[in-house]
């Protein structure tokens, strides 16, 4: 069983999945101990260049260019799923909450929607799910609130997702909204900015991303703090 440390916070334990793809060689990264640590294909290399072994490698190898030894689940290239929903599947299956995608933004486009439609679908599934990547997090809401550090710098950014998203409200912001209500067809959300006050991100009905620098704050921090 894999847990993170225990969330003074709210005083829970999450059960943490930490998923590599193609990740950057000077993004930093700070893997929590304990954690459940899935290479999804090409992903295994940057394990590897970190110096830790995967738990599990998952996919079809297209990219990687060869299986490696340890624990594999290998797929056929011709498949529904890409290579991180096998990952977030297997660690869904063996109990896990709580998700970090590590490298799901950048590079392809169509790979970095691809992505953010994965956290809709841990979501769906009753966990929670951060995408991290070129300097950039995200994470899906629905119908609750995320909450960020004071030392964020840099913007963030709030999207409908999946029809509108209403009573929204932004706290610590620049720019303020409260019990607002955001479309899929208006970008209104976009570029806001941290204040250096503790931030707090809520929509009572319907699905909200959120999408922020990084900055001062690593993936790993902003996780543990934001729910």
């Amino acid at each position: 069983m894999w847990y993170t440390d225990k969330n003074e916070r709210n005083g829970v334990y999450r059960m943490l999945c930490c998923i590599f793809g193609a990740f950057p060689d000077d993004s930093p990264v700070n893997l929590p101990e304990n954690a459940l640590l899935i290479a999804a294909d090409g992903g295994f290399r940057t394990l590897e260049r970190l110096g830790r072994r995967p738990d599990l490698t998952v996919g079809d190898f297209d990219s990687l260019g060869y299986v490696p030894e340890g624990p594999v689940l290998r797929h056929p290239v011709e498949k529904d799923d890409t290579d991180t929903m096998l990952a977030v599947r297997e660690g869904l299956r063996r109990g896990c909450d709580t998700f970090l995608l590590y490298g799901g933004i950048g590079g392809r486009l169509d790979h970095t929607v691809a992505n953010l439609q994965t956290l809709a679908f841990i979501r769906e599934n009753g966990a929670h799910g951060f995408l991290c990547g070129s300097g950039y997090a995200a994470a899906l809401i629905r119908e609750e609130a995320l909450t960020l550090p004071a030392v964020m710098s840099g913007t963030l950014s709030v999207f409908a997702c999946g029809g509108d998203a209403c009573g929204v409200t932004l706290q610590g912001l620049y720019y303020p909204l409260t019990e607002g209500t955001l479309t899929p067809a208006f970008p209104i959300g976009v570029s806001n900015s941290f204040t250096g006050a503790p931030v707090r991100v809520a929509v009572r009905k319907g699905c909200l991303l959120v999408m922020w620098e990084l900055s001062a704050c690593g993936p790993e921090r902003a996780a543990f703090e934001a729910l």
